[in-house]
Parts: C-alpha cells; sequence; structure tokens
C-alpha cells in the first residue's frame, strides 16, 4: 500500500524535516508547501500560525518508522499527522517508490 501522508509544520523546519525524511528513506519524495495560514482550536483558544504543508509519499510499511520520526522531530506537542491511502498511481510511479523507500540489504 502506498501514502500520501499530510504533515503540517513550522515554516522553518519543514526543509529539515523533509530533507531528513527522504535521506533516511522514510519518504520518496516531499513536497513543501508554504504560504499555510493555520486557524485552529488548542487548548481552549483560537490559535492561528503560519505554517508549510507536507505532501509526503511512502509506504505503508514505511510508516511507522515515518511516524515517529516525525514526531521526534517535530516542535507540536500534537503534530498533524495524517495518512491517506491511495492504491491507483502510474505503475512507473508505484515501483520507484517502492525502490526509493526500501533500505538498503533488503
Amino acid at each position: 500500500m502506498s501514502l500520501v501522508v499530510l504533515v503540517t509544520v513550522p515554516p522553518e523546519r519543514a526543509q529539515e524535516l523533509a530533507r531528513t525524511l527522504v535521506a533516511e528513506r522514510l519518504a520518496g519524495c516531499v513536497n513543501v508547501i508554504g504560504g499555510i495560514h493555520s486557524i485552529y482550536r488548542w487548548e481552549g483558544d483560537i490559535a492561528e500560525d503560519p505554517e508549510s504543508l507536507l505532501l509526503i509519499k511512502t509506504t505503508g510499511e514505511r510508516y511507522p518508522d515515518l511516524e515517529a520520526r516525525i514526531r521526534a522531530m517535530h516542535p507540536y506537542q500534537v503534530p498533524e499527522i495524517i495518512a491517506l491511502p491511495f492504491d491507483r498511481a502510474l505503475p512507473e510511479f508505484q515501483s520507484w517508490l517502492l525502490s526509493a523507500t526500501t533500505l538498503r540489504g533488503e
């Protein structure tokens, strides 16, 4: 199974997190979308913050390690981590994603 994982993060942390996930083969690709303005409820108040949205492409097999790494690096107490499975994609993309997230020696 393949996944697109949505993660919001403070803009100054987006590049580092994205590069780490790809370097560690937890993700095949991360798109960083800047200019997000989030309005949300936190601890009874309405908060607003600038954020970046990460669109992370990974596999179901790598998801547990991906989630753990995001949690370890993310500055928020409760980070937004939403995994959306997809089963339809260009077959060549699916093959590439599997290759890009497979640890060497597997």
